[in-house]
């Protein structure tokens, strides 16, 4: 009886398993979509971009302040990066935060942002007045304000070339941002 069942059920989901009927009628054309850009396939946004040079010192409290032109929006993402090294005329970038570790302690390049500013900082255990120059005076960073609207992607927001392939910015696209005083 039991072999039976067994054959009389695989008999009944084989019988289902061939059912193709015939192709049904097509379903209406649904209106156009937006006419997109000419020439730029897909979606097409654009990241506000800027740039500094900054020196640290105990007079500026190891910190810079800086001014967005126009204020963002505040689901707008700000990325950071610094020009950490140049190798063979090559600029490399890194995001920051970045840590240095000395002997004495870690040294920390930070930021935080506002709708209308960002504050570029040092942190760390060690005593900023001890730092080298090299640390401290002429630190280039570039700012790049992602827009609200971005779509969800994966890439790597610490990646300085990702994000500036995938955005198509350019060296020249970089504003020019002046420290401005302490509030």
């Amino acid at each position: 009886m039991r072999n039976l069942t067994l054959i009389f059920g695989l008999a009944v989901v084989l019988a289902f398993q061939a059912c193709e009927g015939p192709e049904g009628l097509p379903g209406l054309q649904g209106p156009p979509g937006p006419q997109g850009q000419q020439g730029a396939p897909g979606v097409n946004i654009v990241a506000t971009t800027y740039e500094a040079t900054v020196d640290f010192t105990a007079a500026n409290d190891w910190e810079a302040f800086l001014e967005f032109p126009e204020e963002l929006m505040e689901s707008d993402v700000v990325l950071t990066y610094i020009l950490w090294d140049v190798v063979q005329g090559r600029k490399i970038w890194r995001a920051v935060p970045q840590t240095v570790f000395f002997p004495e302690g870690p040294l920390v390049y930070n930021f935080d942002f506002t709708q209308a500013d960002i504050r570029l900082f040092l942190e760390g255990t060690i005593n900023l007045r001890t730092l080298d120059p090299v640390w401290t005076q002429d630190q280039k960073f570039r700012i790049v304000v992602v827009p609200s609207d971005f779509p969800k992607g994966r890439i790597d927001w610490t990646n300085y070339d990702a994000v500036t392939k995938m955005f198509g910015i350019t060296d020249t696209q970089f504003r020019k941002l002046e420290p401005k005083k302490k509030y």
